[in-house]
């Protein structure tokens, strides 16, 4: 009989390249003969498969008995309830906590890395050999061994109440290649825009989309660090001209400021965050969106004498 009083651990994870051609091609057979047409083998395939499902089953024995367990797939993610006491388990690359870290509000995350071979494991350091003493440390609240790092988390709110949370960064543009227009406030200032949209990136999301920008400005600033109560945001390609301006194209939020884009979009305008284009809040003319630093953090299980980087 399951425990009650015991949080529930939330085993979050995503299929593999082998379950992807299974949904395909139909069997393993059919996916091995596509692939070798086209001069390519399984063998790889199969191997990360089998790491994957290797490390869940670790993690599965790890887990007492009498605690209650779900398995989520990321494609389900949209649709899950958790619950404020939830322990998030996630198995998989880096990529998969950003898409979970926006449905959360502040439980504890532990990253999985199946694959140290292949994965980089920043967001996801720990070895799956390593989750009896993870749940171990949750279950005590403390003690050495780990800490939590509060990963500061970017807040998109719609004028109408409808809110988009990033681990990496927030995109405001047109869904196309298409200009978007709008009008940017920050500090005091306004400009009107016409651009390949805004990104408003948090300290995890410095090291990917932000830190391109900021090479190929040749930008002399230091971007923030995952725990700083601090957000920097870009302009992407401000275009001038006798209407639109490019003098606000980039800067730092913090804590108490935010960035307000209003839309000059008749069809196109989109919000979305983490890369996940498919869950999008509209951008439309008269629309207003605000971003700044979101109340919770990610509340990431992290070695204890891991760095903030």
């Amino acid at each position: 009989m399951k425990d009650l009083t015991l949080p529930r651990i939330v085993l979050v994870t995503r299929k593999t390249p082998v379950e992807l051609l299974l949904e395909q091609h139909g069997t393993l057979d059919q996916a091995r003969f596509y692939l070798e047409s086209r001069a390519q083998r399984i063998d790889e395939y199969e191997e990360i498969h089998e790491r994957v499902y290797a490390a869940l089953a670790r993690v599965s024995t790890a887990i007492p008995p009498d605690q209650r367990r779900v398995r989520v797939d990321r494609g389900d993610l949209d649709r899950f309830l958790f619950a404020p006491d939830d322990v998030i388990v996630i198995v998989g690359q880096d990529g998969l906590v950003p898409n979970v870290a926006k449905y959360l509000s502040g439980q504890l995350t532990i990253g999985v890395n199946p694959d140290a071979d292949r994965y980089d494991g920043v967001l996801c350091p720990h070895a799956p050999a390593a989750a009896a003493a993870l749940l171990a440390w949750v279950a005590q609240g403390d003690g050495p061994g780990y800490r939590v790092q509060g990963r500061v988390m970017a807040l998109a709110e719609r004028e109408d109440g409808q809110q988009l949370l990033a681990l990496n960064e927030v995109f405001v543009g047109h869904q196309s290649h298409q200009s978007a227009k709008y009008r940017i406030e920050v500090d005091g200032e306004e400009e009107r825009h016409s651009s390949s949209g805004v990104i408003c990136a948090t300290g995890t999301g410095s090291t990917g989309w932000a830190r391109s920008i900021v090479e190929q400005r040749e930008l002399d600033i230091d971007l923030p660090e995952p725990e700083e109560a601090s957000l920097v945001w870009f302009v992407r390609e401000p275009f001038p001209s006798v209407y639109t301006g490019t003098s606000l194209n980039w800067g730092f939020l913090r804590p108490g400021f935010q960035l307000v884009l209003h839309s000059e979009m008749g069809h196109g305008g989109v919000i979305f965050a983490d890369g996940i284009e498919q869950d999008y809040l509209e951008f439309l003319s008269g629309q207003v969106v605000s971003v700044a630093i979101a109340r919770d953090t990610l509340n990431l299980v992290v070695p204890a004498e891991e760095s903030t980087t």
